[in-house]
Protein backbone atom coordinates (compact mmCIF):
# COMPACT_ATOMS: atom_id res chain seq x y z
CA UNK A 1 0.00 0.00 0.00
CA UNK A 2 3.08 2.06 0.72
CA UNK A 3 4.79 4.27 -1.93
CA UNK A 4 7.04 7.11 -2.47
CA UNK A 5 4.41 9.90 -3.22
CA UNK A 6 2.30 8.44 0.05
CA UNK A 7 1.83 12.11 2.01
CA UNK A 8 -0.19 10.01 4.70
CA UNK A 9 -0.63 6.31 5.99
CA UNK A 10 -1.67 4.45 8.49
CA UNK A 11 -1.01 0.94 9.01
CA UNK A 12 -3.09 -1.26 11.32
CA UNK A 13 -4.96 1.33 13.43
CA UNK A 14 -6.90 0.05 16.07
CA UNK A 15 -9.85 1.85 18.81
CA UNK A 16 -11.78 0.63 20.86
CA UNK A 17 -14.71 1.69 22.71
CA UNK A 18 -16.38 0.81 25.71
CA UNK A 19 -18.41 -2.24 23.83
CA UNK A 20 -17.74 -1.40 21.05
CA UNK A 21 -14.19 -2.19 18.17
CA UNK A 22 -14.60 0.95 16.36
CA UNK A 23 -11.40 0.24 14.26
CA UNK A 24 -9.45 -2.99 13.75
CA UNK A 25 -6.53 -3.03 12.28
CA UNK A 26 -7.44 -0.18 9.69
CA UNK A 27 -4.97 0.44 6.48
CA UNK A 28 -4.96 3.59 4.47
CA UNK A 29 -2.65 5.29 2.28
CA UNK A 30 -3.13 9.18 0.63
CA UNK A 31 -1.05 10.47 -1.92
CA UNK A 32 0.11 13.75 -3.07
CA UNK A 33 -2.43 15.02 -5.28
CA UNK A 34 -4.75 12.63 -4.95
CA UNK A 35 -8.44 12.47 -3.91
CA UNK A 36 -9.03 9.48 -1.67
CA UNK A 37 -12.62 8.35 -0.88
CA UNK A 38 -13.35 6.82 1.77
CA UNK A 39 -16.63 4.75 1.88
CA UNK A 40 -18.56 3.00 3.95
CA UNK A 41 -21.82 2.23 6.02
CA UNK A 42 -22.39 4.75 9.07
CA UNK A 43 -20.99 3.06 11.69
CA UNK A 44 -18.36 1.19 9.66
CA UNK A 45 -15.55 3.58 11.43
CA UNK A 46 -14.93 6.70 8.71
CA UNK A 47 -15.41 9.37 11.70
CA UNK A 48 -13.51 7.49 14.23
CA UNK A 49 -10.56 7.27 11.46
CA UNK A 50 -10.56 11.08 10.70
CA UNK A 51 -10.95 11.71 14.33
CA UNK A 52 -7.78 9.80 15.18
CA UNK A 53 -5.99 11.48 12.04
CA UNK A 54 -7.16 15.02 13.56
CA UNK A 55 -5.99 14.48 16.99
CA UNK A 56 -9.27 13.88 18.52
CA UNK A 57 -8.48 10.10 19.27
CA UNK A 58 -5.71 8.04 20.11
CA UNK A 59 -5.19 4.75 18.48
CA UNK A 60 -5.01 1.79 20.58
CA UNK A 61 -2.63 0.47 18.29
CA UNK A 62 -0.93 0.21 15.03
CA UNK A 63 1.08 3.27 12.83
CA UNK A 64 0.59 6.69 11.57
CA UNK A 65 3.24 8.00 8.82
CA UNK A 66 3.35 11.58 7.66
CA UNK A 67 6.45 11.50 4.65
CA UNK A 68 7.35 8.26 5.35
CA UNK A 69 7.97 9.19 9.10
CA UNK A 70 6.03 7.90 12.05
CA UNK A 71 4.37 10.79 14.04
CA UNK A 72 2.10 10.86 17.09
CA UNK A 73 -0.96 12.86 16.91
CA UNK A 74 -2.17 14.19 20.35
CA UNK A 75 -4.31 17.02 19.54
CA UNK A 76 -5.47 19.55 16.91
CA UNK A 77 -2.48 21.38 17.04
CA UNK A 78 -0.34 18.26 16.43
CA UNK A 79 -2.57 17.43 13.31
CA UNK A 80 -2.15 21.37 12.05
CA UNK A 81 1.27 21.14 12.50
CA UNK A 82 1.66 18.29 10.09
CA UNK A 83 -0.40 20.28 7.40
CA UNK A 84 -3.62 17.97 8.34
CA UNK A 85 -6.98 19.71 8.44
CA UNK A 86 -10.05 18.29 8.48
CA UNK A 87 -13.36 19.88 7.20
CA UNK A 88 -16.47 18.41 9.20
CA UNK A 89 -19.99 17.80 8.62
CA UNK A 90 -20.83 20.65 11.72
CA UNK A 91 -19.00 23.89 10.87
CA UNK A 92 -16.17 24.96 13.79
CA UNK A 93 -16.73 28.47 12.49
CA UNK A 94 -17.67 31.22 15.15
CA UNK A 95 -20.90 32.94 14.17
CA UNK A 96 -20.16 36.43 15.39
CA UNK A 97 -16.70 36.97 14.52
CA UNK A 98 -16.20 37.90 11.13
CA UNK A 99 -14.41 35.66 7.89
CA UNK A 100 -11.13 37.37 8.34
CA UNK A 101 -10.96 36.69 12.48
CA UNK A 102 -12.14 32.71 11.89
CA UNK A 103 -10.08 32.03 8.95
CA UNK A 104 -6.98 32.90 11.73
CA UNK A 105 -8.38 32.24 14.63
CA UNK A 106 -5.74 31.91 17.81
CA UNK A 107 -3.13 33.06 14.80
CA UNK A 108 -4.17 36.90 14.36
CA UNK A 109 -1.29 38.20 12.98
CA UNK A 110 -0.32 41.40 15.22
CA UNK A 111 1.56 44.49 14.97
CA UNK A 112 3.40 46.49 18.18
CA UNK A 113 1.34 43.47 20.04
CA UNK A 114 -1.83 44.75 18.38
CA UNK A 115 -3.79 42.69 15.83
CA UNK A 116 -3.08 43.83 12.62
CA UNK A 117 -6.85 44.08 11.07
CA UNK A 118 -5.40 45.21 7.91
CA UNK A 119 -3.25 42.32 6.82
CA UNK A 120 -5.19 39.57 8.19
CA UNK A 121 -8.04 40.94 6.27
CA UNK A 122 -5.75 41.41 2.83
CA UNK A 123 -4.47 37.59 3.53
CA UNK A 124 -8.13 36.20 3.67
CA UNK A 125 -8.69 38.50 0.68
CA UNK A 126 -6.00 36.18 -0.84
CA UNK A 127 -7.16 32.70 0.46
CA UNK A 128 -10.78 33.47 -0.28
CA UNK A 129 -9.76 34.27 -3.75
CA UNK A 130 -7.68 31.15 -4.00
CA UNK A 131 -10.96 28.85 -3.17
CA UNK A 132 -13.14 31.73 -5.45
CA UNK A 133 -15.69 32.51 -3.26
CA UNK A 134 -16.67 36.22 -3.27
CA UNK A 135 -16.70 36.86 0.42
CA UNK A 136 -15.51 40.04 2.37
CA UNK A 137 -12.97 39.45 4.90
CA UNK A 138 -14.95 41.70 7.43
CA UNK A 139 -17.99 40.01 6.91
CA UNK A 140 -19.55 38.52 10.11
CA UNK A 141 -19.86 34.48 9.65
CA UNK A 142 -23.60 34.18 10.54
CA UNK A 143 -24.50 36.45 7.63
CA UNK A 144 -23.39 33.36 5.44
CA UNK A 145 -25.47 30.47 3.66
CA UNK A 146 -24.08 27.18 3.95
CA UNK A 147 -22.18 27.01 0.88
CA UNK A 148 -20.12 30.02 1.38
CA UNK A 149 -19.68 28.93 5.33
CA UNK A 150 -17.71 25.76 3.65
CA UNK A 151 -15.72 27.63 1.42
CA UNK A 152 -14.59 29.74 4.77
CA UNK A 153 -13.48 26.42 6.17
CA UNK A 154 -11.49 25.53 2.91
CA UNK A 155 -9.97 29.08 3.21
CA UNK A 156 -9.26 28.19 6.89
CA UNK A 157 -7.84 24.78 6.14
CA UNK A 158 -5.72 26.59 3.23
CA UNK A 159 -4.12 29.37 5.73
CA UNK A 160 -2.74 26.28 8.28
CA UNK A 161 -1.11 25.32 4.78
CA UNK A 162 -2.79 22.54 5.25
CA UNK A 163 -1.00 19.46 2.79
CA UNK A 164 -3.60 17.06 3.63
CA UNK A 165 -7.53 18.12 3.83
CA UNK A 166 -10.68 15.91 5.38
CA UNK A 167 -13.64 16.90 3.77
CA UNK A 168 -16.68 14.58 5.63
CA UNK A 169 -19.22 14.60 3.88
CA UNK A 170 -19.04 18.35 2.04
CA UNK A 171 -21.88 17.75 -0.44
CA UNK A 172 -24.76 17.16 1.93
CA UNK A 173 -26.67 19.92 1.90
CA UNK A 174 -25.34 21.93 -1.11
CA UNK A 175 -27.07 22.12 -4.74
CA UNK A 176 -25.85 20.88 -7.43
CA UNK A 177 -24.66 24.11 -8.95
CA UNK A 178 -23.05 24.46 -5.33
CA UNK A 179 -21.09 21.13 -5.90
CA UNK A 180 -19.94 21.82 -9.53
CA UNK A 181 -18.37 24.73 -7.79
CA UNK A 182 -16.97 22.66 -4.71
CA UNK A 183 -15.75 20.04 -7.42
CA UNK A 184 -13.45 22.62 -9.17
CA UNK A 185 -12.05 23.68 -6.27
CA UNK A 186 -10.48 20.33 -5.26
CA UNK A 187 -9.76 19.95 -8.34
CA UNK A 188 -7.46 22.88 -8.23
CA UNK A 189 -5.95 21.91 -4.83
CA UNK A 190 -5.15 18.37 -6.59
CA UNK A 191 -3.60 20.17 -8.97
CA UNK A 192 -1.73 22.10 -6.46
CA UNK A 193 -0.11 18.61 -4.90
CA UNK A 194 -2.39 19.05 -1.64
CA UNK A 195 -4.24 15.41 -0.70
CA UNK A 196 -7.77 15.02 -0.10
CA UNK A 197 -9.33 12.86 1.98
CA UNK A 198 -12.84 12.93 0.61
CA UNK A 199 -16.23 11.44 2.51
CA UNK A 200 -19.46 11.12 0.83
CA UNK A 201 -22.70 8.83 0.46
CA UNK A 202 -23.38 9.79 -3.44
CA UNK A 203 -21.70 7.37 -5.29
CA UNK A 204 -22.09 9.24 -8.16
CA UNK A 205 -19.65 11.81 -6.83
CA UNK A 206 -16.73 8.99 -7.04
CA UNK A 207 -15.94 8.77 -10.50
CA UNK A 208 -16.62 12.23 -10.95
CA UNK A 209 -13.85 13.24 -8.65
CA UNK A 210 -12.16 10.49 -6.75
CA UNK A 211 -9.17 8.88 -7.44
CA UNK A 212 -9.25 5.98 -5.49
CA UNK A 213 -11.66 4.49 -3.32
CA UNK A 214 -10.47 2.44 0.37
CA UNK A 215 -13.59 1.22 1.25
CA UNK A 216 -14.46 0.41 5.02
CA UNK A 217 -16.98 -2.15 6.80
CA UNK A 218 -17.47 -3.22 10.64
CA UNK A 219 -14.29 -1.08 11.42
CA UNK A 220 -11.85 -2.67 8.88
CA UNK A 221 -10.45 -1.99 6.11
CA UNK A 222 -12.04 -4.51 3.01
CA UNK A 223 -10.69 -3.33 -0.33
CA UNK A 224 -9.12 -0.64 -2.11
CA UNK A 225 -10.27 -0.20 -5.66
CA UNK A 226 -10.48 3.12 -8.43
CA UNK A 227 -12.82 5.41 -8.39
CA UNK A 228 -14.22 4.17 -11.59
CA UNK A 229 -15.78 1.23 -10.00
CA UNK A 230 -19.15 0.07 -10.86
CA UNK A 231 -21.59 1.28 -8.13
CA UNK A 232 -23.06 -1.74 -7.98
CA UNK A 233 -19.46 -3.80 -6.37
CA UNK A 234 -19.16 -0.32 -4.49
CA UNK A 235 -22.12 -0.99 -2.85
CA UNK A 236 -21.73 -4.69 -2.00
CA UNK A 237 -17.97 -4.08 -0.91
CA UNK A 238 -19.69 -1.47 1.90
CA UNK A 239 -22.63 -4.07 2.73
CA UNK A 240 -21.04 -7.43 2.28
CA UNK A 241 -23.67 -8.23 0.04
CA UNK A 242 -25.07 -7.40 -3.49
CA UNK A 243 -28.40 -4.80 -3.58
CA UNK A 244 -30.01 -6.59 -6.22
CA UNK A 245 -33.11 -3.81 -6.07
CA UNK A 246 -31.94 -0.53 -4.56
CA UNK A 247 -35.92 0.18 -4.23
CA UNK A 248 -37.65 -2.66 -2.88
CA UNK A 249 -40.85 -0.75 -3.57
CA UNK A 250 -43.94 -3.60 -2.56
CA UNK A 251 -47.28 -2.19 -3.64
CA UNK A 252 -49.82 -3.49 -1.39
CA UNK A 253 -53.95 -2.80 -2.62
CA UNK A 254 -54.66 0.85 -1.85
CA UNK A 255 -57.46 1.60 0.60
CA UNK A 256 -59.79 4.71 1.55
CA UNK A 257 -57.90 8.11 2.06
CA UNK A 258 -56.51 8.64 5.51
CA UNK A 259 -55.19 12.08 4.72
CA UNK A 260 -57.27 14.37 2.55
CA UNK A 261 -55.70 18.32 1.85
CA UNK A 262 -57.58 20.95 -0.06
CA UNK A 263 -57.20 24.45 -1.21
CA UNK A 264 -54.11 24.98 1.39
CA UNK A 265 -52.96 28.35 1.12
CA UNK A 266 -50.38 30.55 2.79
CA UNK A 267 -50.30 33.79 1.37
CA UNK A 268 -47.02 34.08 -0.41
CA UNK A 269 -45.90 30.57 0.33
CA UNK A 270 -48.07 28.12 -1.55
CA UNK A 271 -51.24 28.18 -2.98
CA UNK A 272 -54.43 26.28 -3.19
CA UNK A 273 -52.41 22.84 -2.26
CA UNK A 274 -55.07 20.15 -2.63
CA UNK A 275 -54.42 16.17 -2.19
CA UNK A 276 -55.22 12.77 -1.02
CA UNK A 277 -53.51 9.85 0.54
CA UNK A 278 -54.58 6.48 0.60
CA UNK A 279 -53.93 3.27 3.12
CA UNK A 280 -51.33 1.30 2.07
CA UNK A 281 -50.07 4.15 -0.71
CA UNK A 282 -46.92 6.18 -0.39
CA UNK A 283 -47.27 9.63 -2.27
CA UNK A 284 -43.73 11.47 -2.98
CA UNK A 285 -43.88 15.65 -3.43
CA UNK A 286 -41.59 16.34 -5.50
CA UNK A 287 -40.23 19.38 -6.82
CA UNK A 288 -37.05 22.22 -6.95
CA UNK A 289 -35.75 23.79 -3.65
CA UNK A 290 -38.04 26.67 -3.08
CA UNK A 291 -41.13 24.95 -4.35
CA UNK A 292 -42.62 24.73 -1.15
CA UNK A 293 -43.01 21.11 0.02
CA UNK A 294 -41.85 21.48 3.39
CA UNK A 295 -43.78 24.36 4.14
CA UNK A 296 -46.94 22.14 2.75
CA UNK A 297 -45.91 19.77 4.98
CA UNK A 298 -45.35 21.18 7.82
CA UNK A 299 -48.46 23.17 7.71
CA UNK A 300 -50.05 20.08 7.49
CA UNK A 301 -48.48 18.53 10.66
CA UNK A 302 -49.64 22.09 12.25
CA UNK A 303 -46.28 23.51 13.05
CA UNK A 304 -46.77 26.48 10.44
CA UNK A 305 -50.00 28.66 10.08
CA UNK A 306 -51.86 28.80 7.01
CA UNK A 307 -54.43 31.26 5.67
CA UNK A 308 -57.13 28.41 3.85
CA UNK A 309 -57.82 25.75 2.98
CA UNK A 310 -58.52 22.41 4.85
CA UNK A 311 -56.96 19.42 6.71
CA UNK A 312 -58.97 16.12 7.21
CA UNK A 313 -57.70 12.46 8.46
CA UNK A 314 -60.26 9.87 8.36
CA UNK A 315 -62.98 12.30 7.29
CA UNK A 316 -62.51 14.63 10.58
CA UNK A 317 -61.14 18.28 9.97
CA UNK A 318 -58.35 19.17 11.94
CA UNK A 319 -58.18 23.16 13.47
CA UNK A 320 -55.08 25.07 11.81
CA UNK A 321 -51.91 25.48 13.26
CA UNK A 322 -52.41 22.82 16.07
CA UNK A 323 -49.24 20.18 16.49
CA UNK A 324 -51.29 18.18 19.19
CA UNK A 325 -54.49 17.94 17.12
CA UNK A 326 -52.66 16.79 14.06
CA UNK A 327 -51.04 13.68 16.34
CA UNK A 328 -53.38 13.26 17.89
CA UNK A 329 -56.05 12.56 14.84
CA UNK A 330 -52.72 9.80 14.01
CA UNK A 331 -50.28 12.14 12.05
CA UNK A 332 -46.72 12.13 12.31
CA UNK A 333 -43.79 14.11 10.96
CA UNK A 334 -39.90 12.90 10.36
CA UNK A 335 -38.17 16.36 9.36
CA UNK A 336 -35.72 17.27 7.08
CA UNK A 337 -33.57 18.17 10.33
CA UNK A 338 -33.50 14.95 12.12
CA UNK A 339 -30.86 16.28 14.48
CA UNK A 340 -32.25 20.21 14.83
CA UNK A 341 -36.30 18.90 14.95
CA UNK A 342 -36.16 15.56 15.54
CA UNK A 343 -34.39 14.51 17.97
CA UNK A 344 -33.21 15.31 21.79
CA UNK A 345 -29.84 14.84 21.09
CA UNK A 346 -28.09 14.64 24.32
CA UNK A 347 -31.19 12.04 25.52
CA UNK A 348 -31.02 8.74 25.07
CA UNK A 349 -32.38 6.35 22.62
CA UNK A 350 -34.90 5.23 25.05
CA UNK A 351 -36.50 9.28 25.92
CA UNK A 352 -36.50 9.88 22.33
CA UNK A 353 -38.73 6.72 21.38
CA UNK A 354 -40.75 8.07 24.10
CA UNK A 355 -41.43 11.54 23.37
CA UNK A 356 -44.64 11.43 21.13
CA UNK A 357 -46.07 8.69 23.49
CA UNK A 358 -44.76 10.71 26.99
CA UNK A 359 -47.97 12.02 27.98
CA UNK A 360 -50.51 9.20 27.15
CA UNK A 361 -48.27 7.28 29.53
CA UNK A 362 -48.36 9.47 32.29
CA UNK A 363 -50.74 8.58 35.13
CA UNK A 364 -51.71 11.40 38.07
CA UNK A 365 -48.41 12.91 37.03
CA UNK A 366 -46.22 9.50 37.25
CA UNK A 367 -44.52 8.10 34.07
CA UNK A 368 -45.27 4.64 33.24
CA UNK A 369 -41.10 4.51 33.05
CA UNK A 370 -41.78 0.72 32.43
CA UNK A 371 -43.96 0.34 30.11
CA UNK A 372 -41.99 2.80 28.06
CA UNK A 373 -38.78 0.65 28.41
CA UNK A 374 -40.55 -2.75 27.04
CA UNK A 375 -42.10 -0.33 24.33
CA UNK A 376 -39.03 1.19 23.72
CA UNK A 377 -36.82 -2.20 23.45
CA UNK A 378 -40.09 -4.02 21.18
CA UNK A 379 -39.68 -0.76 18.56
CA UNK A 380 -36.03 -0.52 18.64
CA UNK A 381 -35.56 -4.47 18.04
CA UNK A 382 -38.16 -4.33 14.98
CA UNK A 383 -36.35 -1.69 13.56
CA UNK A 384 -32.82 -3.10 13.82
CA UNK A 385 -31.27 -0.36 15.68
CA UNK A 386 -27.77 -0.76 16.36
CA UNK A 387 -26.86 0.29 19.89
CA UNK A 388 -24.80 -0.78 22.92
CA UNK A 389 -28.56 -0.22 25.13
CA UNK A 390 -31.17 1.65 25.13
CA UNK A 391 -29.76 4.61 27.26
CA UNK A 392 -27.16 5.23 25.13
CA UNK A 393 -27.06 8.86 23.73
CA UNK A 394 -28.93 9.61 21.07
CA UNK A 395 -25.67 11.78 19.50
CA UNK A 396 -23.48 9.28 19.25
CA UNK A 397 -25.86 7.26 16.91
CA UNK A 398 -24.73 6.99 13.35
CA UNK A 399 -26.96 8.99 10.74
CA UNK A 400 -29.22 6.13 10.04
CA UNK A 401 -29.80 4.80 13.14
CA UNK A 402 -30.95 8.22 14.32
CA UNK A 403 -33.67 8.39 11.50
CA UNK A 404 -34.82 5.14 13.01
CA UNK A 405 -35.50 6.26 16.39
CA UNK A 406 -37.22 9.29 14.87
CA UNK A 407 -39.49 6.70 12.86
CA UNK A 408 -39.82 4.53 16.02
CA UNK A 409 -41.32 7.01 18.06
CA UNK A 410 -44.18 7.59 15.53
CA UNK A 411 -44.87 3.97 15.21
CA UNK A 412 -44.79 3.50 18.96
CA UNK A 413 -47.50 6.20 19.03
CA UNK A 414 -49.53 3.92 16.55
CA UNK A 415 -49.23 6.99 13.29
CA UNK A 416 -52.25 6.52 10.24
CA UNK A 417 -50.26 9.03 8.56
CA UNK A 418 -46.43 9.41 8.15
CA UNK A 419 -44.89 12.30 6.62
CA UNK A 420 -41.17 12.07 6.04
CA UNK A 421 -39.43 14.96 5.14
CA UNK A 422 -36.03 14.26 2.75
CA UNK A 423 -36.36 10.22 5.27
CA UNK A 424 -32.74 9.41 3.71
CA UNK A 425 -30.36 12.19 3.48
CA UNK A 426 -27.10 12.11 4.58
CA UNK A 427 -27.26 8.00 5.73
CA UNK A 428 -25.11 5.16 3.57
CA UNK A 429 -27.12 3.38 0.80
CA UNK A 430 -27.12 0.21 3.37
CA UNK A 431 -29.20 1.92 5.85
CA UNK A 432 -31.20 3.65 2.98
CA UNK A 433 -32.44 0.35 2.00
CA UNK A 434 -33.39 -0.48 5.41
CA UNK A 435 -35.55 3.23 5.70
CA UNK A 436 -37.46 1.66 2.51
CA UNK A 437 -38.11 -1.59 3.70
CA UNK A 438 -39.53 -0.09 6.95
CA UNK A 439 -42.06 2.23 4.27
CA UNK A 440 -42.90 -1.24 2.48
CA UNK A 441 -43.94 -2.48 5.87
CA UNK A 442 -45.82 0.52 6.65
CA UNK A 443 -48.05 0.37 3.90
CA UNK A 444 -48.38 -3.68 3.84
CA UNK A 445 -49.83 -2.86 7.10
CA UNK A 446 -52.26 0.06 5.96
CA UNK A 447 -50.62 3.27 6.94
CA UNK A 448 -50.52 5.47 4.44
CA UNK A 449 -46.89 7.85 3.54
CA UNK A 450 -45.99 11.24 2.46
CA UNK A 451 -42.76 11.12 1.64
CA UNK A 452 -40.86 14.43 0.42
CA UNK A 453 -36.89 13.84 -0.99
CA UNK A 454 -35.04 15.64 -3.60
CA UNK A 455 -33.54 12.50 -4.59
CA UNK A 456 -35.50 11.91 -7.70
CA UNK A 457 -34.47 8.14 -8.16
CA UNK A 458 -35.97 7.43 -4.69
CA UNK A 459 -39.25 9.19 -5.46
CA UNK A 460 -39.21 7.34 -8.46
CA UNK A 461 -38.39 4.49 -7.18
CA UNK A 462 -40.62 4.10 -3.79
CA UNK A 463 -43.55 6.27 -5.12
CA UNK A 464 -47.29 5.27 -6.08
CA UNK A 465 -48.04 8.57 -7.47
CA UNK A 466 -45.91 11.24 -7.45
CA UNK A 467 -46.77 15.18 -6.53
CA UNK A 468 -44.51 17.66 -8.49
CA UNK A 469 -44.55 21.13 -6.84
CA UNK A 470 -43.36 24.36 -8.71
CA UNK A 471 -43.83 27.77 -7.05
CA UNK A 472 -45.67 26.99 -4.29
CA UNK A 473 -48.42 25.19 -6.48
CA UNK A 474 -49.49 21.08 -7.56
CA UNK A 475 -47.77 21.62 -11.20
CA UNK A 476 -49.25 18.25 -12.21
CA UNK A 477 -49.35 14.39 -10.69
CA UNK A 478 -47.79 11.59 -12.40
CA UNK A 479 -48.79 7.55 -11.40
CA UNK A 480 -46.29 5.45 -11.40
CA UNK A 481 -45.62 3.95 -14.70
CA UNK A 482 -45.61 7.29 -15.96
CA UNK A 483 -43.10 9.02 -13.76
CA UNK A 484 -39.51 9.72 -15.25
CA UNK A 485 -37.19 11.91 -14.22
CA UNK A 486 -37.83 14.04 -17.67
CA UNK A 487 -41.27 14.03 -16.50
CA UNK A 488 -40.84 15.14 -13.29
CA UNK A 489 -38.48 18.45 -14.38
CA UNK A 490 -40.97 19.48 -17.22
CA UNK A 491 -43.46 19.96 -14.35
CA UNK A 492 -40.34 21.13 -11.63
CA UNK A 493 -39.22 24.05 -14.05
CA UNK A 494 -41.82 24.71 -16.31
CA UNK A 495 -45.13 24.87 -14.93
CA UNK A 496 -45.50 28.34 -13.80
CA UNK A 497 -49.09 29.33 -13.00
CA UNK A 498 -51.01 30.50 -16.23
CA UNK A 499 -51.90 33.82 -16.07
CA UNK A 500 -55.03 35.05 -15.84
CA UNK A 501 -57.01 35.88 -19.05
CA UNK A 502 -57.12 39.24 -20.15
CA UNK A 503 -61.18 40.47 -20.25
CA UNK A 504 -61.31 40.70 -24.12
CA UNK A 505 -59.87 37.12 -23.91
CA UNK A 506 -62.14 34.19 -25.03
CA UNK A 507 -61.87 31.20 -22.13
CA UNK A 508 -61.68 28.82 -25.29
CA UNK A 509 -58.85 30.91 -26.39
CA UNK A 510 -56.36 29.73 -23.49
CA UNK A 511 -53.90 27.36 -24.85
CA UNK A 512 -51.92 24.56 -23.76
Amino acid sequence: MSGPDDLLRVEGIRKAFPGVLALDGVDFALRRGEVHVLLGENGAGKSTLIKVLSGAHRPDSGRILVDGHEVRIHGAQDAERLGIATIHQEFTLVPDLTVAENIFLGRQPRRFGLIDRTRMEADAAVLLARVGVDVPPHARVRELGIARLQMVEIAKALSLDARVLIMDEPTAVLTSEEVDKLFTIVRSLRADGVGVVFITHHLEEIAALGDRVTVLRDGRSVDQVPASTPEDELVRLMVGRGIDQQYPRERPDVGAPLLSVRGLTRDGVFHDVGFEVRAGEVVGLAGLVGAGRTEVARAVFGADRYDSGEVEVLGARLPRHDVNAAMGAGIGLVPEDRKGQGLVLDASVQENLGLVTLRSATRAGLVDRRGQRVAAARIAEELGVRMAGLGQQVRTLSGGNQQKVVIGKWLLAETKVLILDEPTRGIDVGAKVEIYRLINELTASGHAVLMISSDLPEVLGMSDRVLVMAQGRIAGELPAHRATQEAVMELAVGAAPAAAPAPHEEEGSRGH
